[in-house]
């Protein structure tokens, strides 16, 4: 026979990030719990409001299920004496199992044999187990925490009441003082403590107490009255999937309203109305059927309709307040000259240690001219944007919103009669804002975007910045995997290396630095990043970052070139002959600094030299399909040649044959790193 099991541990109120995320964790500790316990259940369901974090357990069975161990003892050899007789150190063992000598049988292990036993352990009673859920509750662990009265227990909020039911059971146990029992709280304000008598009545006496307790019910609910207003006036309503989440977070019992404010707000530009309506107000914006904003605005509060013309009223006024402000930045940084800005920049420090954020701007330019002579790109537009690029900064809207930067200075840019082009880019030199996010689409935003991320790093890495472990206080991780899509995106064919050298020297002014290898590396762990999102395998990884070039677009086609052969048949002959080439080649001189390579066509004695070194001489560009043509020339080479014979100039010029092939492969990866089977 089974019975659910009710878990819910009150609250004060969980910031709204946290609680879907607590919610799971809380789901996952009681699974796991209850596996450790051998307690065998049906399904974990989770629920959560911010004032409650709660699980139903279904069918958890009455009692552990039976098993039989075996346990190991000590050596045959210390558990019997010379005359077969049992030691003590064999009877105290199985003294300690409960068990007597006449259990013991031997096992062997690595060649040694070891005393065991077989013993059988009975199953618990489940409601003797349960009280356990007190180190579940107690074990989470949150990104916030506090204390509260005399305690010492940290956690995410206060602990006001506990449920744990088994059946109709209570399962005893407290938390500061705080008993276990049947009775819950519902909504703050509309509703009264309730008793739950069974894990079956808990959803809907919650729910008498206005509190839909099943997350997917009230975010269900919330879209559905969200979607009956828009219909009901004709408007379009994005909804916002992380907004949703969090007002699903935020309230127990939803009710949506819509509210209205002023048309006279609509000349502020829609991204700060958005702004501030979905990041301060966690309002959704309404638009038309033919996507322009309208002066309306939905909200869900945490109630029913009641007096909800109060409420309306209420929100419209904090909106206004906040759309004056919008309003009068607006009125106000149209007087600014762009110009202006960019000389109150000198007063804008990017970093104590670095500089101003005008002295960036112009090493952005400065790199920006090295992009232009290695890609043989015009540079124009970006030129321009990166003469003003950061302008929007000293501008109040961006003094507010930080998040517009970016998107105020396009704006701004276009409004004071910049190219299209250059106001782009202004924008676009932000991407990517994640890892996975979108990048520049225009090649003005895109060179701008690395060559303002190039400047980053190096002024950092230049001044001992550089990122450890997991601490990066100024995000350089995503500055370099910014660099490195971009350039994937763009396909452009530079090695980093090389581009490091010519921008420390002539934009930095700095020769022979050991920052151009830092930097190098860190470009090669952002890279292997990149490479792992697409499933590549970390032997194909290792060997096409450990090739002789860091051309981040090439590096990108070789691993997935490499990794699509994989699989054929004749992969491990391939990479086998190759790596014979290159194993040798390595043994037998520094490749990187081989200097020229001279091959003597007298000095060849079979025509198996000839043909290899033929069709070495031949390669240019480097691909898997190489390497298959390579294999039968090496094959044969290796099967008529002896390399390291007595004559040195016949030696030598073998070596140097295999010097030439192997230095041409790894130029697209190290074969002798690839797992072979």
């Amino acid at each position: 026979m089974t019975k659910d099991v009710l878990l819910e541990i009150g609250l004060e109120e969980v910031p709204a990030k946290y609680v879907r995320s607590s919610s799971e964790q809380l789901k996952e500790r009681v699974e796991q719990f209850l596996t450790e316990n051998r307690l065998a259940f049906k399904e974990v369901v989770a629920y959560a409001t911010p004032r409650r974090l709660a699980v139903i357990v279904k069918e958890v069975v009455e009692k552990q299920e039976d098993i039989e161990e075996v346990a190991k003892g000590p050596a045959k050899k210390i558990a019997l004496d010379e005359q077969g007789q049992w030691t003590k150190a064999a009877i105290g063992f199985v003294n300690g199992q409960g068990l007597s000598t006449d259990d013991i049988f031997f096992e062997d292990i690595k060649g040694v044999e070891y005393v065991h036993v077989k013993k059988s352990i009975k199953g618990q009673d489940t409601l003797s187990i349960l009280p356990g859920l007190k180190d579940v509750i107690l074990k989470m662990t949150f990104p916030i925490s506090m204390t509260w009265g005399n305690h010492t227990l940290k956690y995410i909020r206060p602990i006001h009441w506990l449920i744990a039911l088994y059946g109709d059971t209570i399962i005893p146990f407290d938390i500061l003082g705080v008993e276990t029992g049947t009775t819950t709280r519902g909504h703050r304000f509309l509703g009264q403590e309730t008793t739950v008598l069974t894990p079956s009545d808990y959803v809907s006496q919650l729910e008498k107490e206005y509190v839909l307790v099943n997350q997917e019910d009230r975010k269900s609910l919330i879209v559905s009255q969200i979607d009956a207003l828009a219909q009901e006036n004709d408007w379009v309503v994005e909804l916002d999937e992380e907004l949703l989440e969090e007002v699903t977070s935020i309230v127990e019992y939803p009710t949506a309203f819509f509210g209205i404010f002023d048309k006279k707000y609509l000349v502020v530009p829609d991204e700060v109305l958005i702004t501030t309506m979905k990041e301060h107000q966690r309002y959704f914006y309404v638009k038309n059927k033919e996507g322009q904003l309208l002066p309306f605005f939905i909200s869900v509060r945490n109630g029913n309709d009641q007096h909800l013309d109060n409420v309306v009223k209420g929100n419209e006024k904090v909106l206004v307040a906040r759309l004056e402000d919008a309003l009068f930045f607006t009125k106000e940084d149209a007087k600014i000259q762009i110009a202006q800005a960019v000389e109150k920049l000198k007063h804008v420090n990017f970093h104590v240690k670095i500089g101003s954020v005008y002295d960036k701007m112009s090493n952005t330019r400065a790199i920006l001219t090295v992009l232009s002579n290695l890609l043989q790109i015009d540079v124009t537009h970006a030129v321009r944007a990166g003469e003003i690029y950061k302008f929007d900064l000293v501008t109040n809207m961006v003094g507010e919103f930080p998040e517009l930067q970016g998107i105020m200075g396009e704006k701004y840019a276009l409004d004071k009669g910049e190219s299209i082009e250059v106001a782009q880019a202004i924008r676009e030199h932000y991407l990517p804002l994640s890892s996975d996010g979108a990048l520049p689409e225009s090649i003005s935003g895109a060179l701008l975007a690395v060559a303002d991320k190039l400047d980053t790093l190096i002024s950092f890495f230049l001044k001992g910045m550089i990122p450890s472990g997991s601490n990066d206080p100024y995000a350089l991780r995503r500055q370099a995997i910014g660099i490195v899509s971009i350039f994937e995106k763009e396909n452009w064919q530079i090695d980093m290396g090389s581009l490091f050298e010519t921008i420390l020297k002539t934009v930095y002014h700095v020769e022979n630095s050991d920052v151009v290898e830092l930097l190098r590396q860190f470009i090669l762990a952002r890279l292997q990043q990149k490479l792992q999102s697409y499933d590549i395998r970390y032997d194909v990884i290792e060997s096409v970052l450990a090739s002789q070039t860091l051309n981040i677009p090439l590096l990108i086609h070789n691993a997935k070139d490499l990794q699509e052969h994989t699989q054929e048949i004749d992969f491990k002959v391939t990479i086998e002959a190759v790596s014979r080439v290159l194993n040798l080649a390595k043994k037998s001189h520094d490749i990187e600094n081989f200097g020229e390579i001279n091959i003597v066509s007298d000095l060849f004695e079979t025509d198996s030299e000839k043909v290899l070194a033929q069709v070495v001489q031949q390669v240019e560009h480097v691909s898997y399909d190489t390497l298959k043509i390579l294999t039968q020339p090496i094959t044969a080479f290796f099967n008529d040649n002896m390399v390291l014979v007595e004559n040195e100039e016949v030696r030598n010029n073998r070596l140097s044959i295999l010097v030439q092939c192997a230095t041409k492969v790894l130029n697209y990866a190290d074969t002798t790193k690839l797992v072979v089977k």
